[in-house]
């Protein structure tokens, strides 16, 4: 359903990432998140691989109930920011839902001649200490949209990079190069709603 890719970065000096990605497939659609463990290092990715295993074994479920079994597993970590989206290929629709500072933006392809990128709402809180009232978005979405979901360790000006749409491992790699402040572990995670799919 979708062309994506990735781009991630520890912090300067370390050699483990508290930043972490999941896409993974279901039954009639596609499942990407975004994980931000609070810190850096090796307990940081710990607690990141923690909400991913979640997600990885439950795609198909709602993203509510998805960030709640996160927030049960991080329960005494350091926790997490977590953002997702959850793609279905019958309706075409995007079910978005943030929890922290891990941000998203949708850029719709038939916005021409130039891109106008859409800030996806993020809620405040943190994934195993305050998970806040959980209300996701359900947004259409069409062939050639493009999604890209970044950690705050991208600065947030990175939408300069929008200069043509590349292939989502390109402009991962574009911004991860161009963007990543050296204070912080980043990632850059860029989906596009491939041209086979979405087809009547």
């Amino acid at each position: 359903m979708l062309e994506w890719g990735v781009a991630a970065l520890p912090l300067p000096g370390q050699t483990d990432c508290g930043d972490h990605h999941v896409v993974q497939g279901f039954a009639g659609g596609v499942l990407m998140a975004v994980i931000d463990a609070i810190g850096h290092g090796a307990e940081a990715a710990r607690v990141a691989g923690l909400a991913a295993s979640v997600l990885e074994r439950h795609p198909a479920e709602p993203v509510d109930a998805l960030l709640r079994e996160c927030h049960e597993r991080l329960r005494g970590s350091r926790g997490a920011a977590i953002s997702v989206a959850s793609f279905a290929h019958r309706s075409r629709t995007m079910t978005w839902l943030g929890v922290g500072n891990v941000n998203g933006i949708l850029v719709h392809a038939g916005a021409r001649p130039k891109p106008r990128p859409e800030s996806l709402l993020v809620r405040g809180g943190m994934v195993g200490d305050h998970l806040p009232e959980l209300e996701f978005s359900g947004i259409p979405v069409e062939r050639g949209d493009l999604l890209i979901m970044v950690t705050d360790g991208i600065g947030s000006h990175f939408t300069e990079a929008l200069l043509d749409m590349p292939e989502p491992q390109r402009l991962a790699e574009r911004i991860q190069r161009g963007y990543a402040k050296t204070t912080d572990d980043s990632l850059v995670l860029v989906a596009r709603c491939a041209p086979a799919d979405l087809r009547p």
